[in-house]
């Protein structure tokens, strides 16, 4: 259904519909969305990664002792802890990370990055830069740059009234 007024039912007088400018926005927004994810998707998998995989390595390889507590690492990511849980399961069965005891929450535990997961993480990173700078960097002007870093803030600032 479209997010415009254009098909609007009587039973939907409360909705808020977006004018034309706001949908094309919309619009616009999820293309580049679709475009840049399908685009580093398809290139981290060639190299034989997931993006849920070298989010949690990128991630890992930037905290102290390459750790973190399952719920911060799923926190981070918008997932649940139970599916990030299944996905940690799958890359621990491939040696790329580890869990070991949260000695602050006896029912969690910590993601720990394993030094085969580092060196999967190093040998993957030059590619999916180059990935990012095809599908994202290089498309757009410095200009477009910063103001996608000022609407990213916006975002941010109201992300906890969601």
């Amino acid at each position: 259904m479209s997010t415009s007024s254009s098909g609007k039912r009587s039973s939907d007088k409360a909705v808020r519909w977006l004018d034309a400018d706001e949908e094309r926005a919309w619009r616009a927004f999820r293309r580049v969305v679709t475009v840049v994810q399908t685009g580093t998707a398809r290139d981290l998998a060639a190299i034989g990664l997931s993006e849920a995989d070298y989010e949690v390595l990128s991630t890992l390889s930037e905290r102290p002792q390459r750790t973190s507590t399952l719920r911060e690492q799923a926190r981070k990511m918008g997932w649940s802890r139970s599916r990030l849980s299944r996905h940690a399961s799958r890359m621990e069965a491939r040696g790329l990370l580890r869990r070991d005891p949260d000695a602050d929450d006896g029912r969690s535990c910590l993601l720990v990055l394993t030094d085969e997961g580092m060196a999967v993480l190093e040998d993957a990173a030059p590619a999916h830069l180059a990935s990012v700078r095809r599908h994202f960097i290089d498309r757009l002007a410095a200009a477009d740059l910063a103001a996608l870093e000022r609407i990213a803030a916006r975002m941010e600032e109201r992300d906890g009234d969601v």
